[in-house]
């Protein structure tokens, strides 16, 4: 009933941000698990990807993959970096030490969740601080890197968030995302992307990736999930973090929706 009330509205820039900002805000206030460091749906690399060998395994070694293997489009050593909506920080600690940037800003809408990162997260190179993806409150060309995992179909304007973007990179700094989209939005972002003012250097479909990546941590989700979240809410909030057998999920497997990673750069 409340799916069917609220549907109209999806399509509205101010509905997307209100929606967006209160989930993660709740999820940041209520559920502060230590062990639920990400919120993406996790990534299976490829075999001509050069392995991650980790002294531990973590918690949520999927979504940590999607992190890595996205960054390791470009190097990331002695960079400044932006991460643009960072949620509970996880993937901003695993780059800002195993990739080693001068420096690494998480930036994110909901203040819960930046509260939360900064207090779980605690590195001499890592910081999160709150700001919007339309209005991101650093310098002109002061970055070198912008990341962004899964984030952006979330904002109000894509096309607002990719002029931030382009303004707050430095000339020649890389912009690296993923994310997905219904197939009959697809090319909307493609179009946005390539209206940016910035040069695409790889578009990949990396659906199939995300699919076995959901697939081989169902087992450890669902246990997290049964552990976590009070047993009322279990159902929404498994649809919500795309177990094997949710809309998310299912879609994915029918190609309904796809999702891909994107390494862009900004000119010279």
């Amino acid at each position: 009933m409340i799916k069917t009330l609220l549907y109209p509205f999806k399509r509205f820039a101010w509905f997307k941000r209100l929606n967006a900002k209160v989930t993660y805000e709740l999820l940041a206030k209520h559920i502060p698990a230590e062990d639920w460091h990400f919120m993406n749906y996790g990534y299976n690399p490829n075999t001509t990807e050069a392995p991650l060998v980790l002294d531990k395994v973590p918690t949520q070694q999927y979504p940590l993959q999607m992190y890595h293997y996205l960054a390791a489009k470009t190097s990331l050593e002695n960079k400044k970096v932006l991460e643009v909506g960072s949620g509970r920080g996880g993937g901003a600690s695993h780059l800002a030490s195993y990739f080693k940037p001068s420096f690494y800003t998480g930036m994110d809408l909901a203040h819960h969740a930046v509260d939360l990162a900064n207090q779980l997260h605690k590195q001499s190179n890592l910081k999160f601080i709150q700001g919007s993806a339309e209005k991101i409150p650093l310098a002109d060309n002061s970055i070198d890197v912008v990341i962004n995992v899964e984030s952006c179909h979330a904002y109000g304007s894509v096309t607002d968030f990719l002029k931030e973007v382009k303004r707050v990179l430095k000339p020649g700094g890389h912009f690296l995302m993923v994310d997905f989209r219904y197939a009959i939005d697809l090319q909307t972002l493609k179009d946005q992307l390539a209206n940016s003012g910035m040069q695409m250097l790889e578009e990949e479909n990396i659906t199939s990736n995300v699919i076995t990546a959901i697939e081989a941590e169902d087992e450890k989700k669902k246990a997290r999930i049964k552990r976590l979240i009070p047993g009322k809410w279990q159902k929404l909030f498994s649809e919500f973090a795309g177990v094997v057998g949710s809309k998310f999920y299912n879609n994915l497997k029918d190609e309904t929706r796809f999702y891909y990673r994107y390494s862009i750069m900004k000119h010279l």
